[in-house]
């Protein structure tokens, strides 16, 4: 029997013996859990934090280290595999996950958090290993981790000079397929402000609710709770937050003045150029965030339609509307290429796609999508965009809009639409918007490195009359 199929036995043994929930105690012991889930299911991040903050006895400091420590081992974990793969013995990849886990943990309180002293994430470190997986593995950690704390002022990245990709990849931790398409579009200076952008903590934007509160009495409520913040830079709804915080928890939030969205998002919505009394279609709404603007750019008149597969994700829509005080919505749960209601004056292709312009918030999304994913996902970008061209009524507008920084998932999909489409044609949004957040078409397109919000892209397509 291999020493890891005995180490697995030994862990599976133990699990039979005590909850997990004792096993995995603590944010350290917890972070793991979470940690581990992300590299085994399909579940992202978001998701499996907010269910272990929900279920988790602790405390509000303890619930942001918790956030801290998960969001930045999945945000630095190119850089955190590159140096523990030089101090492991043996392939540190192939690791049992919660060593591989206990050690990341460790390390990045280790690199990044000043506030942990270095002995004390290694203690943990140590303790929570052997009561996973015995003595053994333990020492291993013990070992590890002291070694790269004796040595942390000398690790060695692979030089630039020699290998540029490989560089960039290890210490600004993004895959090596992702780094290699931006210094070809980019070049080497702009390729290293876009990966340091993506490892910004992230920030909170608000966008008001028109119907609830005006941009003066809003900014007085921010102030009035300490609330740091800076006007959004294109559109006046907008607020980015200079400090993170539990803003959900806010009486004004549960009372629908605001929603927390990126200025990036609103963009498309005010592309789409809606007015009062309007029939809207929204082809993929849930959760529903872009949906809420155009009804508030519409005063909450005319007709919403908000389509989604799942009605669970249509129930978080209700939800989030009616807090917003949003009567004109209606929510229809179906595949988005069956529905076959027409006549629309304006339909919003909000597209799913693989979301590379929101790393800082979803860091997750760069170890879990690849080429393959990118070009699976053009197939039903392209089919999308055909289906709102087909639900628009003469005359009417399409907005088709992704939060991708990806030429395939963008400019691509729109030519390709106009040249089998040609009662469509692009107007551009020179003159409507800045010149810096349009590309040499006239579509939106905005970086994180160039723009400090989200990447995102929307191109306007008008039918003939």
């Amino acid at each position: 029997m291999s020493e890891e199929t005995q180490e697995k036995e030994s862990t599976d043994f133990k699990l039979d013996h005590h909850s997990i929930q004792d096993l995995y105690e603590g944010v350290r012991g917890l972070a793991v859990k979470i940690l581990n889930r992300v590299e085994r299911t399909d579940a992202y991040l978001e998701r499996l934090l907010d269910n272990e903050m929900k279920n988790a006895e602790l405390s509000g400091p303890d619930k942001a280290l918790l956030y801290e420590i998960v969001h930045g081992v999945v945000r630095w974990m190119g850089r955190l595999d590159w140096i523990l793969n030089g101090f492991y013995k043996g392939t540190f990849s192939k690791a049992i996950p919660n060593l591989k886990n206990g050690l990341r943990v460790a390390l990045y309180q280790i690199m990044f958090l000043d506030r942990v002293p270095d002995y004390s994430a290694v203690n943990e470190a140590v303790e929570f290993v052997k009561k996973l997986q015995g003595t053994k593995p333990a020492g291993l950690t013990n070992a590890v981790l002291r070694n790269i704390i004796r040595s942390k002022d000398s690790i060695r990245y692979p030089d630039p000079e020699e290998d540029l990709i490989g560089y960039l990849s290890a210490y600004y931790s993004h895959p090596s397929w992702m780094v290699k398409r931006y210094v070809e579009r980019f070049g080497r200076t702009e390729t290293e402000e876009l990966l340091f952008a993506n490892n910004e903590k992230p920030y909170l934007t608000l966008r008001l609710n028109a119907l609830r509160v005006q941009p003066e009495e809003f900014k007085t409520l921010l102030e009035s709770v300490n609330l740091r913040f800076s006007p959004g830079k294109y559109l006046p709804e907008f607020f980015k937050l200079q400090n993170l915080t539990n803003i959900t928890a806010w009486e004004y939030f549960t009372r629908g003045y605001f929603n927390i969205q990126d200025e990036s998002a609103g963009l498309a919505c005010r592309l789409l150029g809606v007015a009062d009394g309007m029939k809207v279609l929204d082809l993929c709404a849930a959760p529903g965030g872009k949906t809420a603007y155009i009804a508030a750019l519409m005063h909450n008149t005319g007709k919403i339609v908000a389509i989604d597969r799942f009605e669970s994700r249509l129930k978080l829509l209700r939800r989030n509307m009616q807090r917003l005080g949003m009567s004109n919505i209606q929510t229809v749960e179906t595949d988005a290429l069956e529905y076959n209601e027409n006549h629309f004056d304006r339909v919003l292709a909000d597209v799913p796609c693989t979301g590379s312009g929101t790393l800082t918030k979803k860091p997750d999304i760069k170890w879990k999508k690849d080429l393959f994913t990118l070009r699976e996902m053009n197939d039903i970008q392209y089919k999308l965009l055909c289906k709102a061209g087909e639900l628009v009524k003469p005359g009417g507008v399409v907005v088709y809009s992704t939060c991708s920084i990806e030429p395939e998932e963008n400019k691509d999909i729109v030519e390709k639409f106009l040249s089998n489409n040609p009662d469509f044609h692009l107007e551009s949004a020179k003159g409507r918007f800045p010149d810096e957040i349009l590309d040499e078409n006239g579509c939106i397109q905005t970086y994180p490195q160039r723009h400090k919000m989200d990447g995102a892209f929307a191109a306007k397509l008008v039918k003939k009359a």
